[in-house]
């Protein structure tokens, strides 16, 4: 594009050239609704689900509530109590807070991005299918009785089959860690999206705050969840096949699952409250008429939060019997991460500040955001102070600082947000006067119902007991924290009715009744903008007047649709200069039977209904697999002119495509789940005498450099399969070499006598082994389908470039899983 040229298209397009545009985002009608995929339709979706898991979970809460109303209530039966407190938090933690914060993301970011779409829409639909079908079958558990009841941490012994010999734990277990699985698969599409997917101009400085919080968010879900997935991975395979990572008469160490779960666990609080961070830095500059103040410092404090959160894991296991320098160190880091908080906290309020304030309704939430956050930073301060930590942990101390972040953290901004970004819907606000309602009851029911814990918790009283006797003193207390309970719960109710009235109202323009600065506020359709804008500050919508009406008539990047189906620019992260043309996928059934295949082999797995669940595995193999093979289709031209005189690729491959660095994401992931596994050997082993324990032994050195070298053999063999023009046997050349080192391992440990059932170690170089066998079971079949696909043309080979990605991961975790045994 000239310099001297205003916009990347001189002159206004004729409506006729939106025509093809409406038709490639026409939306399904119907029982076809289930197939879109666009992000308009996943978002408010997602949305709707994660709204409605917050409803179920806070009734589950106020049931407890009552129960603890008064002394020696019988309300609640105690394993029916220990069932609700263990899927309130569950549901709370997995099935509200982090799928409503991608929930969002997913609705907000192509808009405030600029772009149509996010790059992977039909991932973003399986994410969601698979995370509502995961939801309800673990809501399902409740009603036949075979809800989990070992808390939403299930700490083991507890959670072990000796304690817990029923189903209940497996359904937590299996269903927790697949719908980690979809958040993972949601974070890959939002690193990706944020990326690269941006409109053109929007350099990294000119990127919306809350995208930056979204990409620091995701960045953070690809490191924080493999240790829990390792974690249930090991917990299930205890139950199912007695393999004794956690039972200490064996060599196991129950601490041990919690190092793989707080090291999850306490990323997670800042997984939650970053993106509500930065949906305030966003909210605030409109709502007061000003730039944030601090913008840059803003936004290095949310990689800072996000990168000392990996900090603090022990920050929960001061009590678990750690060594005085770990626990100092840990305490350090504690309080070290509130400075970069406080910067964030201070920004606001010099934005308020420096602005003109107004009491409508999402001031009012962001303001008792401010309040009963901070005050719940500052009591997680205390419990940062080893002695103190001591004397509260396990108290009702503890669930009133948690109650005070994670509401103040998420709830007051997730309630601010609705209210601002409301007439994105259907271009209506909600009620001002309903919202002051609102608001006096959430606000006031959250410190009635949760400041008096505090006292109570330092008066004594433990967690989780469903019960206490009138000579405890805690009475008072109690019947406070359930009237507040209640005015929240009313709260919630009132805005739910108000909800559901803003939204039965006809459809409008939604316009910008805030006056804000960022793009979602252009006029938005299905395709989103009728062209991409071009961005020249990063309050385009307050630098750029003419922004709206240059982008509805056709003068920005890409009016109406070049090849006739769905369409977006791929830019440079650096840069964001338009790379190519990404052509995204229409809407389709596969993410949705995939998404209930995967579902349905998880839960029947966990019922023991293996030939059912088989057959629904097939299923979702099957989609899967016709998926990729659509994926794979050459575009019918190879540029698209983007704007006047600018002509672009249409699709990439290898370094400058999207799925390439889609692929090394989830490599970093598949790597995370490793480090898990091999953490464990390494945690057992030092818990030894004499390693390898007795009775136990490694194979014969010669095993070892024969599996090494089958290895090194079928990673180059996998190289060689990707040069021009494919060629079928080196790729199953290369799965062959992969199966044969794989059996070649397994042959030499059941020959040097491996019985995983016998001790930790042995389990944990067993829980390596499958982990290899897992690679080499899905990669097998892979070769098959490339060498199926025959000579692929260079336009459409991302599934052999990613593969081959994937397989050098593969190998190089065998070879250094190897090195790491026979080191130790």
């Amino acid at each position: 594009m000239s310099e001297a040229r205003a916009t990347p298209n001189s002159l206004p397009r004729p409506p006729g050239e939106y025509e093809a545009l409406e038709r490639a985002w026409r939306k399904p009608a119907g029982w076809r609704a289930l197939t879109a995929v666009n992000n308009t339709r996943i978002g408010r979706l997602y949305l709707a689900t994660a709204f409605g898991f917050f409803l179920f979970a806070g009734a589950l809460a106020l049931a407890m509530r009552l129960q603890l109303a008064v002394p020696g209530n019988d309300f609640l039966a105690p394993g029916t109590y220990n069932q609700f407190f263990t899927m309130h938090g569950t549901v709370m933690m997995f099935l509200f807070a982090i799928p409503m914060v991608e929930a969002i993301a997913v609705f907000l970011l192509p808009g405030m991005l600029g772009a149509r779409d996010l790059p992977f829409p039909r991932l973003s639909a399986y994410a969601y299918w698979a995370y509502a079908f995961g939801g309800a079958g673990f809501i399902a558990t409740l009603a036949f009785g075979l809800a989990p009841d070992g808390g939403w941490f299930m700490y083991p012994p507890l959670t072990g089959k000796e304690y817990s010999p029923g189903l209940n734990a497996d359904f937590w277990l299996l269903g927790i860690g697949f719908i980690e699985i979809s958040a993972i698969a949601g974070a890959i599409e939002l690193i990706i999206g944020i990326l690269f997917t941006r409109t053109p101009g929007m350099t990294p400085a000119r990127i919306p705050v809350f995208a930056w919080s979204m990409l620091v968010v995701a960045a953070m879900v690809v490191f924080a969840f493999p240790p829990l997935i390792a974690g249930t991975a090991l917990l299930e395979l205890e139950r199912a096949y007695d393999w004794p990572f956690f039972i200490p008469a064996r060599g196991g160490d129950p601490v041990l699952w919690q190092h793989l779960f707080w090291f999850f666990g306490h990323p997670e609080v800042y997984i939650i409250f970053l993106p509500a961070a930065g949906m305030v830095s966003s909210m605030l500059p409109a709502l007061v008429q000003t730039p944030l103040v601090a913008r840059r410092a803003v936004i290095v404090s949310l990689a800072a939060v996000g990168t000392l959160s990996f900090a603090l894991w022990m920050h929960h296991m001061f009590t678990a019997g750690l060594g005085q320098l770990e626990t100092s160190l840990v305490s350090a880091a504690s309080m070290a991460i509130a400075v970069p908080t406080a910067v964030q906290v201070f920004a606001w309020i010099a934005t308020l500040w420096r602005g003109r304030v107004q009491l409508n309704a999402p001031t009012l939430f962001i303001l008792g955001f401010l309040l009963v956050f901070v005050f719940g930073g500052l009591t997680g301060v205390m419990v940062a102070a080893v002695p103190f930590d001591w004397q509260a942990h396990d108290s009702y101390f503890i669930v009133a600082h948690l109650h005070y972040v994670l509401v103040g953290g998420l709830v007051f901004p997730m309630f601010a947000a609705a209210y601002f970004w409301m007439p994105l819907f259907k271009g209506h606000r909600m009620s001002e006067p309903w919202a002051r309602w609102v608001f006096g009851l959430v606000f006031g029911g959250t410190n009635v119902a949760f400041f008096p814990m505090h006292i109570s918790g330092l008066l004594g009283m433990p967690r989780r007991v469903y019960s206490y006797g009138t000579e405890m003193g805690w009475t008072g207390l109690n019947m406070a924290s359930t009237v507040g309970a209640l005015l929240l719960a009313g709260g919630a109710a009132l805005f739910l009715i108000d909800l559901v009235r803003t939204l039965r109202r006809p459809q409008r323009a939604h316009g910008n009744p805030w006056r804000a600065s960022s793009l979602e506020w252009l006029p938005q359709d299905e395709y989103a903008t009728r062209s991409q804008p071009e961005v020249r500050s990063a309050e385009p919508l307050w630098r750029q007047p003419l922004l709206e009406q240059e982008v509805e008539t056709g003068m920005h990047w890409l009016p109406g649709s070049v090849t006739g189906r769905r369409e977006t620019l791929v830019t440079g992260w650096r840069d964001a200069r338009p790379r190519h043309l990404l052509v995204l996928p229409g809407d389709s059934w596969l993410p949705f039977l995939c998404a209930f295949g995967t579902a349905a082999f998880f839960l029947l797995l966990t019922l023991q209904l293996a030939i059912a669940a088989w057959l629904f595995g097939a299923l979702a193999i099957a989609t899967l697999v016709a998926w990729l093979w659509a994926a794979d289709r050459p575009p019918a031209a190879a540029q698209a002119l983007v704007a006047e005189g600018v002509a672009v690729p249409i699709g990439a491959q290898g370094r400058a495509s999207h799925s390439w660095w889609a692929t090394w994401v989830l490599v970093v992931v598949d790597v995370a789940i490793f480090a898990s596994l091999a953490f464990t050997l390494v945690h057992l082993s030092m818990k030894l005498e004499v390693c390898p324990p007795p009775g136990a032994h490694l194979p014969d050195r010669p095993w070892p450099w024969l599996q090494a070298s089958l290895l090194t053999a079928s990673s180059v063999l996998a190289w060689w399969s990707g040069r021009r023009p494919l060629q079928w046997w080196p790729i199953l050349a290369a799965a062959t070499c992969l199966l044969g080192a794989f059996a070649a391992d397994l042959g030499a440990h059941r020959h040097a006598g491996l019985a995983p059932s016998g001790d930790a170690w042995s389990a944990s170089v067993a829980a390596l082994l499958c982990y290899e066998g897992l690679h080499a079971s899905v990669l097998a079949p892979a070769a098959i389908y490339l060498a199926a696909r025959g000579k692929l043309r260079a336009a459409s080979r991302a599934t052999l470039d990613n593969t081959i990605l994937l397989w050098h991961c593969a190998v190089a975790q065998a070879l250094a899983g190897l090195a790491l045994l026979y080191w130790l």
